[in-house]
């Protein structure tokens, strides 16, 4: 039995409770930012970091949701930070570690909860209304703990595949370019 099967078993032994969202959850939505000045806090937008201004929306941390377009483009976001019109942001309450909820929402395809007919939406009360587990906090940061170090492991994996690419196309053009100056003839007679 693992470790967070144990806690789950001693801690929850009727079943870990799920809540609505909206009940652990403040979801807020995203603003205009060509009033601010430029500075060094990002501005997000479905598409990721867009530009830097001077003030935040929020100070973080928080799961940033998608409302317009890329519906599965979630963001974990532990410093300041400003959002656009396109993204909701979070204001995670005390019952969920903020990297816990991310993780679960990453999980439940937030693409096919889409709203419109052409460019795909999500709707505060569609968002509202999901089901969130709510364990323990120990079990919440024992599964924390055991996602990140898989995701440190995957970023790892990632970076040594990237260098074996660019080892192998060095290799592959150092090998295969061949001088294209024709080798000299002999002169003579033949052996």
């Amino acid at each position: 039995m693992s470790r967070v099967e144990e806690l789950v078993e001693r801690l929850c032994p009727d079943g870990v409770p799920f809540r609505p969202l909206g009940e652990v959850t403040r979801i807020r939505n995203g603003k205009d930012y060509k009033h601010l000045g430029i500075g060094t806090v990002p501005v997000f937008g479905t598409g990721g970091v867009m530009a830097h201004v001077d003030t935040a929306a929020f100070a973080g941390p928080s799961v940033l949701i998608p409302r317009k377009g890329s519906l599965n483009k979630l963001y974990f976001v532990d410093t300041p930070f400003w959002t656009v019109d396109t993204i909701f942001y979070t204001e995670i309450g005390p019952e969920l570690n903020p990297k816990f909820f991310y993780y679960y929402l990453a999980t439940l395809h937030l693409e096919e909860m889409n709203q419109a007919g052409g460019v795909p939406s999500l709707t505060q009360t569609i968002l509202n209304r999901i089901g969130i587990p709510v364990p323990p906090l120990v079990v919440q940061h024992e599964i924390v703990k055991i996602l990140d170090t898989f995701t440190d492991l995957e970023a790892e994996l990632e970076a040594e595949l990237e260098a074996r690419r660019a080892q192998y196309e060095y290799y592959r053009d150092q090998l295969l370019s061949f001088n294209e100056t024709p080798p000299p003839r002999r002169s003579g007679g033949s052996r």
